[in-house]
Parts: structure tokens; C-alpha cells; sequence
């Protein structure tokens, strides 16, 4: 194979506010692979919270350059297994690798991703749009922008948090989520739950810090609403953790390693009876395209991220009104833009 790094800046349509803060761009690093007149693709972006950044992830990836140039690409898992020991400590930066593999490979044997797991694409869960964290008339605004979506996933972690919902209660019948992104305290997510289950929340993502496993334990005894685990959940050792925490996973490939791992995910959470989803960071067609492989196996999915760009890199799998689009492309789906 040979490895090639694109970096980008890409615009966001509008500010997005979470609980740690906000931003207008992301910087992202799409990864390329080449094989056989053959090209995949995988992405990782730089993201404060996990102390990534591009530079990292560059000098990650360059550090490995010549173990993944010396290899002819046979088996992403062989593959993946063998980058989990290289880049033990960079679940980012093996992501990109991981999911540019898996679409190489899809693109070498002339098959979707998907296909070659013997999933269909019948039935799939409906993805939602996501309002960060802004004044109450704004966050009403984003979704009059976008009136038609059957999902909304609201950024929460403020001094008004309950008022936001029942604003944007009043402007749609939607399904809502909410997502405190580790911005509340114990008593505020029980007392906030009951609050949210009246106005027809379907469930709270990560209301607590990553680490408040005794709280968490607590929440998931006298929270009126289901719980799921975000930044708690980062890869496969975590899932027997959040059980009798949370009731189901958010998986994001960048926090597991890409798809590999996330497959792993998904089958020990469904032994344990937990639901299933995977999320995604603010991030590309790139990174979208290679999410939706897993949209078969799935109870919920929040993939919005390349929707809430202003520009992107790539063509592959579109989100529209919460609707997966599947491209007539193998792999995942992806084409670069050049």
C-alpha cells in the first residue's frame, strides 16, 4: 500500500456550542490508501478534549509509514490488529487507518462494506441533527432551518437547560435527545430527567464526567429516562464497565479505532442487553461514509457531522432529513474531492 495525508479546514455552517465550549471549524486529516489502482479512505480530526491534534495524528501515521507501505492489503482485521499494537495509545490516529483499509478493501473486491459483512440495508435507524449550545432563539432558528428532520439531539450543560427544551418543544412533534456531555451533577439529571421525560425526550447522553462511575450508578437506579454512555465509553474494555450504569453506548470509530473495534463493540453490548449507537465527531463525508457500514447493527445513530459543514472533502454516503443515501460506489462509498 502506499499511505498519502491530506490536511483540511472546514468551515462550519454555524457556530456549534457543547458544554466544554464551541468552535466554527474542524481541522481534519483524511488519510489515503492505495492499492492496486485502488484508493480508501479514513479521517481523524483534531478534537481538544482527547489531545488530538493534526500534528499529533501526522507524526502518529508517520511513525508507521513504513510498516503500512510494506504491507499488501488482505485483510483489514489482520491489518487493524496489527496498527492496535503499533498505536496502542492512539485510537485516532488508528482510526483513519482503519476505515481507509476497510474501504480499499470494499473497492479491491468491487463490493459495499456492508455487503461483504452480509448486512442489509432494510430498516435502518433514522439518524438525528444536532443544535449545539446557543441563545434560545437561535437554537430555535437551527431548527426551523432544518423543519423536516424526524430526530433532534440538543447540546445541553447551561443554567437553562430545561427552558431550551420546552422552547424547541413548542416548534416541532420530533423525537428529541439530549446531550449534557458530561455537564451535570447526579441530582441535577435525576431532577432534570423527570423534567425531559414529560416533554417526550427519548434519552440523556452522558450527563456526568467520564469517570463518575458511583454517580453514574446512581442515575442509572433513579434517572426517569434511559442513560447512554459517551465519553464514558471510549473502546471495547469499557463496555462490561457501563453495564448497570448506562443503558446503551454512543461508539465514535475515532475514541475505538475505527470499525474493526467498533464491531466489537456493538456485539458485547447486545450480549449484555445494552442498545446500541454510534455517534460521530464534527467530521467529514469521510468519516460519515465509513459510520454507516455499522447503520444495519444499530438501535440509534448520530451521524450529522459532514451536515453541519459549510464545505466538505468528499462524495459517499449522504444524511438527508435523518436518511442514510447509500452512493453506487463499493468501499465505503467515499470519492475525494480534488
Amino acid at each position: 500500500m502506499q499511505l498519502t495525508l491530506h490536511r483540511f479546514e472546514l468551515p462550519l455552517e454555524h457556530r456549534f456550542g457543547i458544554s466544554r465550549g464551541s468552535r466554527i471549524s474542524v481541522h481534519s486529516l483524511i488519510l489515503e490508501l492505495s492499492q492496486g489502482g485502488c484508493r480508501g479512505y479514513g479521517e481523524a480530526t483534531a478534537n481538544a478534549y482527547y489531545e488530538t491534534t493534526l500534528d499529533s495524528l501526522t507524526r502518529e501515521l508517520e511513525g508507521v509509514r513504513s510498516i503500512v507501505e510494506s504491507t499488501v492489503l488482505e485483510s483489514p482485521q489482520e491489518f487493524s490488529g496489527r496498527m492496535e499494537s503499533e498505536l496502542a495509545e492512539s485510537p485516532f490516529a488508528r482510526c483513519a487507518l482503519d476505515e481507509a483499509a476497510w474501504d480499499l478493501h470494499g473497492k479491491l473486491l468491487g463490493k459495499p462494506v456492508w455487503d461483504l459483512w452480509g448486512l442489509s440495508l432494510e430498516n435502518l435507524p433514522a439518524s438525528n441533527y444536532t443544535i449545539g449550545i446557543d441563545a434560545i432563539d437561535v437554537m430555535v432558528a437551527k431548527i426551523k432551518e432544518r423543519p423536516d428532520w424526524p430526530i433532534y439531539k440538543i447540546k445541553l450543560g447551561t443554567a437553562e437547560d430545561l427552558a431550551i427544551v420546552a422552547r424547541l418543544r413548542e416548534h416541532t412533534d420530533a423525537v428529541f435527545r439530549v446531550d449534557a456531555n458530561c455537564g451535570w451533577t447526579v441530582e441535577e439529571t435525576i431532577e432534570n430527567s423527570r423534567a425531559l421525560a414529560e416533554l417526550d425526550v427519548e434519552f440523556i447522553e452522558q450527563p456526568l464526567p467520564a469517570d463518575d462511575w458511583r454517580g453514574m450508578q446512581t442515575v442509572f437506579e433513579r434517572s426517569a429516562l434511559p442513560v447512554i454512555a459517551d465519553e464514558s465509553c471510549r473502546e471495547p474494555a469499557d463496555i462490561d464497565r457501563c453495564r448497570g450504569c448506562f443503558h446503551g453506548i454512543n461508539i465514535k470509530l475515532m475514541k475505538c479505532g475505527g470499525l474493526t473495534p467498533a464491531r466489537r463493540m456493538i456485539d458485547r453490548a447486545k450480549a449484555l442487553g445494552m442498545k446500541t449507537m454510534v455517534g460521530c465527531m464534527t467530521e467529514s463525508t469521510v468519516g460519515i461514509s465509513a459510520s454507516a457500514q455499522l447503520l444495519p447493527l444499530l438501535d440509534y445513530v448520530d451521524m450529522d457531522g459532514a451536515v453541519l459543514l459549510d464545505e466538505d472533502t468528499a462524495s459517499g454516503v449522504r444524511v438527508e432529513r435523518g436518511r442514510a443515501m447509500f452512493p453506487d460506489e463499493n468501499g465505503t462509498g467515499v470519492r475525494l474531492f480534488r
